[in-house]
C-alpha cells in the first residue's frame, strides 16, 4: 500500500485542493493518507476531516514539519511512502508513476515529479526569476523544490538517518545518489509561486539560511564532528544545489534573451544573502519565513 504524509502548519487555506486531488479518480483501495496538522491555530485539521475516512487526521501541539513527518510515519501503513507538502497539488495518477517508477528499479531509492510553476498573477520580477532558476542544471535535476518526493523502504531508512534540517528537502534529494534518484516527468505536481517580489525575497532568504545550515552539517560531518553520528554514510562526501556564476553564464550562452532574468535571479540572491547573514550568524535555522501570497485562492 502507498503511504502518503502531509505535514501541514495552518494551511487550511489550500490544503483542500492537494486532498480533492490527491482523492479524485481512485477507489476506496487507493492510497493511506495521513494529515499531520502541527500547532495548527487555523480550520486545517477540520478541512482535511471532511474529505472522509480515506484521510486520517493526527493533531500535534508542535509547530515543526521534522516532527510531523516523523509522527507520520508512525502512523503510516506502507511503501512506497510519499510526503507531500500541504500548499502544492499532485494528483492521484502522478502519485501512481511515482510509485510505479520505485516498484521498476531496484537502485531506484528516490524519485519526484516534474515541476509545473504557473507564474500568472506572478510580478514581472517574480516570473523572470523563475524563468532562469527553472532551467539551472542542478533544479532540473534535484528532488528539491517541488513539494513531493516518494521513497522506497530503503530510500525512507536513509532519510531517517538525516538529522532535522530546515532544507529537508534540499537534504532528502542530496542524500541519493545520482543512480539512486530521478524526476519522473511523466508524474506532475504544481507548485504555487509566491506572487510577490518581497514574498520571493523572503522565500529566497529561507533557502539562504537554510543552505548554510545543510553545508555546515556536511561540513561537520566531513570533519568527524559528532554533529549527525547516524548519517547516512553512503553520502558522506561533499554535495551542494548551489548555483554557480558558471551555470549562469552557460544558461546565457544557450539562450541570450534570459540576460533581464538573470540580473533579477543574481539581485534575488544578493538580498537573500544579506537577509541571512544575521540568521546565520545566531545560527537561527528554525525561524520559518513564510509565504503566504502563494497561498491566495
Amino acid at each position: 500500500m502507498t503511504s502518503i504524509v502531509i505535514p501541514a502548519h495552518n494551511e487550511g487555506r489550500v490544503i483542500g485542493r492537494l486532498l480533492d486531488a490527491l482523492l479524485a479518480d481512485t477507489s476506496a483501495s487507493g492510497p493511506d493518507i495521513v494529515v499531520v496538522c502541527n500547532g495548527c491555530t487555523d480550520d486545517t485539521a477540520e478541512v482535511a476531516a471532511a474529505r472522509g475516512p480515506r484521510v486520517r487526521v493526527v493533531e500535534i501541539p508542535a509547530p515543526s514539519k521534522h516532527t510531523a513527518l516523523r509522527v507520520g510515519d508512525e502512523h503510516a501503513r506502507g511503501f512506497p511512502r510519499l510526503y507531500v507538502d500541504a500548499d502544492v497539488v499532485v494528483g492521484a495518477a502522478d502519485v501512481r508513476a511515482l510509485a510505479d517508477a520505485l516498484a521498476g528499479s531496484q537502485d531506484l531509492l528516490a524519485a519526484a515529479p516534474g515541476r509545473d510553476i504557473p507564474l500568472a498573477g506572478c510580478a514581472w520580477p517574480v516570473r523572470a526569476y523563475y524563468r532562469v532558476w527553472q532551467r539551472l542544471p542542478a533544479v532540473r535535476e534535484g528532488l528539491f523544490g517541488r513539494g513531493v518526493i516518494a521513497v522506497s523502504e530503503p530510500g525512507h531508512a536513509r532519510l531517517a538517518a538525516l538529522p532535522p534540517l530546515m532544507a529537508d528537502d534540499l537534504a532528502a534529494s542530496l542524500a541519493f545518489g545520482p543512480g539512486e534518484r530521478r524526476v519522473v516527468e511523466a508524474a506532475r505536481v504544481v507548485v504555487h509561486p509566491p506572487r510577490t517580489w518581497s514574498d520571493l525575497v523572503r522565500r529566497r532568504i529561507r533557502a539562504a539560511t537554510s543552505s548554510a545550515e545543510y553545508e555546515h552539517f556536511q561540513a561537520s560531518r566531513r570533519a568527524g564532528a559528532p554533529a549527525a553520528p547516524d548519517a547516512p554514510q553512503a553520502q558522506a562526501q561533499a554535495q551542494s544545489a548551489r548555483t554557480g556564476t558558471a551555470d549562469l553564464r552557460a544558461l546565457l550562452r544557450a539562450q541570450p534573451g534570459l540576460l533581464p532574468g538573470v540580473v533579477v535571479f543574481v539581485v534575488a540572491a544578493l538580498a537573500a544573502r544579506r537577509g541571512s547573514r544575521e540568521a546565520i550568524r545566531k545560527q537561527d535555522f528554525s525561524t520559518w519565513l513564510r509565504d503566504e501570497s502563494s497561498r491566495r485562492n
